[in-house]
C-alpha cells in the first residue's frame, strides 16, 4: 500500500461513524422542546446543556442543529478546523442576507471570503483605528453635553437611544467624514424594526419573507431605509472619485492582491452597511449594558472612577491612554461576557469530522451561543455575577481562551474588534469623568431581548448625577 492510500484509509477510519461517539439528541417531538426554544432560547439551551452536556443535537424550526458549548469545541470549529465550517446554507446568515447582502458578516466563506477579508483587513489594524479615535472623543463629549440638562433631575435619560445616536455619528464620521444629524435617529429606528423581524423569523419562520405579510412589509421598509442611508453617502463619493482619508476612502483605494482591482460599487454598499450596523449595535448595546451594570454595582463604579481620576488627572482621554485604563477594559470585557451583542452564530460542516470523539456528518449545522458559553459553570464561578476581576491577568490565565469569544475567533474574528473596544472604553471614560448614573427608584431588572442581537428591552433608562 502506498503512503497516500494509507493516509486515505486512516482518514476514513477517523471519520467513520462506527468509530466515533454519537451526539446526544434532544427529543424533537417532545412538546416542551418544540416550544422551549421559541419562548426563551437561552433558558432552553441552558437546560439542555445541564442535561446532555456540552455537545448535543436539537432542532430549530425543524432543522437539526449541533450545539457546541465547550471552549475546546468552539476552538475546533472557529480556529483549528475553520476551513471545514463555513456560513454557507446556515439559518441565521440566510435570514440576514436580505439586509447584509454579501458583506463580510454573512459571506459564506472560502476563497471569496479570504480575498475580501485580505483586502479590508489593513483598514482596521490598531494603528489605523487610532487615527479615528478623535471622532469617538468628540462625540462622547457631545453625549456628555446632551445629558447636562438632565443632570440632577428625577427624569431618567434613555441611555440606549442617546448612545445609539452617538454611535451612528461616530461610525459615519469615521466612514464618510460626515455628520448625520437627524438621519441617525431614522437609521436607529429602521435597524430596530429589522432586528425585531429577524428575531421573530428565527423563532417562527411562518409566514416567510417570500409571502405577503406585515413583517415582510416592515422588513422591506426597514431595509430600504438603512440602504438609502448608506447609499446616499457612497454614491456621492464614487461619482466624484473622492478617496479622502476616511474609512470609505481607504476601502475605495484598496486593491485586490491577485488582480489589482477594486471593490465594485455594489460590494462597497454591502460592506459599508455591514460596518455601520455592526459598529452601531455593538456600541449601543455595549455602552447601555455597561452603564446599567456599573450603576447597579456601586463598588465597581467607585473603583472605575478612581482609575479614571488617577490615570487621567482630569484631562480628556486619548487612544494612547487606553492601555493604562486596565480596569475600564475589564468592565468592557465583563459586560461583553454577560451581554455579547452578536451572541449566536452558526456554521455548516463541509465535510464529516471528528469533534472531540463525536461524529459530525457533512452538511451538519453547528450552533454556538456565547450567552450560554459565557456562563459555563466549569469556567465561570457564580456566572451571573458582574465581576470585572474575571478579566485581570490572573483571571484570564486560569481559563481556556475560548471560554470567552464576544468577537468570534479564528480567520472570521470580527474585523472591527479594535475599533469597538477603543470606542467602548473612550465613551465610558468620558462619561465617568462627568457623571454618576443611577438606577431610578422602583425600576425592575433590565431584560435582554433575544433578537438576532442581544438588545436591552425598551432601552436602559438611568438618572444622571454630576460628579
Amino acid at each position: 500500500m502506498n503512503s497516500s492510500a494509507g493516509n486515505d484509509t486512516l482518514q476514513h477510519a477517523r471519520h467513520a461513524p462506527k468509530r466515533l461517539k454519537k451526539i446526544p439528541v434532544v427529543t424533537p417531538w417532545d412538546p416542551r422542546n418544540l416550544v422551549g426554544f421559541r419562548r426563551d432560547p437561552v433558558a432552553f439551551l441552558a437546560k439542555c446543556v445541564a442535561r446532555y452536556g456540552d455537545i448535543f443535537k436539537f432542532h430549530i424550526l425543524g432543522i437539526p442543529m449541533i450545539m457546541v458549548n465547550h471552549p475546546d469545541h468552539i476552538e475546533h470549529v472557529l480556529v483549528r478546523r475553520a476551513e471545514n465550517y463555513t456560513k454557507k446554507d446556515t439559518l441565521i446568515f440566510d435570514l440576514t442576507e436580505f439586509v447584509l447582502g454579501n458583506g463580510l458578516i454573512r459571506n459564506p466563506g472560502g476563497p471569496e471570503y479570504a480575498r475580501q477579508r485580505k483586502l479590508m483587513q489593513p483598514t482596521f489594524r490598531p494603528n489605523v483605528v487610532g487615527f479615528f479615535t478623535q471622532n469617538m472623543i468628540d462625540e462622547s463629549l457631545h453625549l456628555a453635553e446632551m445629558w447636562r440638562p438632565a443632570a440632577g433631575k428625577d427624569t431618567p435619560v434613555n441611555v440606549t437611544d442617546d448612545v445609539g445616536q452617538i454611535a451612528l455619528r461616530i461610525v459615519t464620521r469615521s466612514l464618510f467624514s460626515a455628520d448625520v444629524g437627524e438621519t441617525a435617529r431614522e437609521f436607529e429606528l429602521a435597524f430596530a424594526d429589522a432586528n425585531e423581524v429577524l428575531g421573530s423569523l428565527f423563532r417562527n419562520p411562518f409566514p416567510p419573507l417570500s409571502l405577503p405579510s406585515r413583517r415582510r412589509t416592515v422588513m422591506r421598509e426597514a431595509t430600504a431605509r438603512m440602504k438609502r442611508f448608506v447609499q446616499s453617502f457612497v454614491e456621492r463619493r464614487v461619482a466624484t472619485n473622492d478617496v479622502r482619508d476616511d474609512l470609505l476612502g481607504m476601502l475605495m483605494r484598496a486593491t485586490y492582491e491577485d488582480d489589482g482591482g477594486h471593490m465594485t460599487v455594489e460590494q462597497l454598499y454591502d460592506e459599508v452597511l455591514n460596518l455601520v450596523i455592526a459598529a452601531f449595535e455593538t456600541t449601543t448595546s455595549g455602552i447601555s449594558w455597561a452603564l446599567y451594570l456599573i450603576a447597579k454595582h456601586p463598588e465597581v463604579g467607585q473603583r472605575f472612577v478612581n482609575e479614571i481620576d488617577t490615570k487621567l488627572q482630569g484631562r480628556i482621554p486619548t487612544y494612547r491612554d487606553l492601555n493604562e485604563l486596565t480596569y475600564t477594559r475589564q468592565i468592557v470585557d465583563e459586560t461583553l461576557r454577560l451581554y455579547t451583542p452578536a451572541y449566536q452564530t452558526m456554521r455548516s460542516a463541509s465535510e464529516s469530522d471528528d469533534l472531540d470523539g463525536y461524529y459530525v456528518p457533512a452538511g451538519a449545522n453547528i450552533y454556538l451561543n456565547s450567552y450560554v458559553t459565557h456562563r459555563h459553570p466549569e469556567f465561570w464561578d457564580n456566572p451571573e455575577k458582574f465581576d470585572p476581576e474575571r478579566f485581570s491577568p490572573e483571571g484570564m490565565a486560569a481559563r481556556p481562551k475560548h471560554a470567552y469569544f464576544p468577537f468570534g475567533s479564528g480567520p472570521r474574528i470580527c474585523i472591527g474588534k479594535y475599533f469597538a473596544l477603543a470606542e467602548l472604553q473612550l465613551i465610558l471614560a468620558i462619561i465617568a469623568q462627568r457623571y454618576r448614573l443611577e438606577i431610578p427608584p422602583g425600576q425592575g431588572e433590565m431584560v435582554a431581548d433575544q433578537l438576532i442581537t442581544l438588545h436591552p428591552r425598551n432601552g436602559v433608562r438611568l438618572l444622571v448625577r454630576e460628579r
